[in-house]
């Protein structure tokens, strides 16, 4: 199954919107054991999911805040895993996998998880075509 190997450690930024990565975040994809990998490294600058402000009071305050946002991030921004290219439908199906174990314990996370899913997949294929980086 796959899963987070590391914990989620993050500082703000001066900005105010976007946080940074203090220590490398992985997530392990595949079987336990697996080898692929996605690591996210060290200053990485996330703004977690780009919720529009109108939509938080529709989710609930963890939904935007979490580790598979940064992962999607990152993967929008690199656009492989392991140095092979990916596509945006894989970066956001590999997305939903994370969301589906990251919310695994919040008792609407599997809906709040495909709620962002395809809103994710209807609305962000600008953001996937300009190879964005946060400051």
């Amino acid at each position: 199954m796959s899963s987070f190997t590391s914990p989620l450690i993050v500082s703000p930024m001066p900005d105010g919107k976007c946080w940074k990565l203090l220590k490398r975040f992985t997530y392990r994809i595949g079987k336990r054991y697996s080898r692929h990998m996605v690591s996210v490294p060290v200053n990485y600058p996330t703004d977690f999911a780009s919720i529009p402000r109108i939509v938080w009071l529709l989710l609930p305050w963890w939904a935007k805040f979490n580790k598979a946002s940064v992962l999607h991030d990152w993967l929008y921004f690199i656009k492989k895993i392991m140095d092979k290219p990916i596509t945006r439908k894989q970066a956001d199906d590999l997305w939903l996998e994370a969301m589906l174990i990251d919310f695994r314990l919040h008792r609407h996370g599997r809906l709040i998880a495909y709620v962002e899913y395809y809103a994710v997949r209807t609305f962000a294929w600008s953001a996937w075509r300009k190879r964005r980086q946060l400051r």
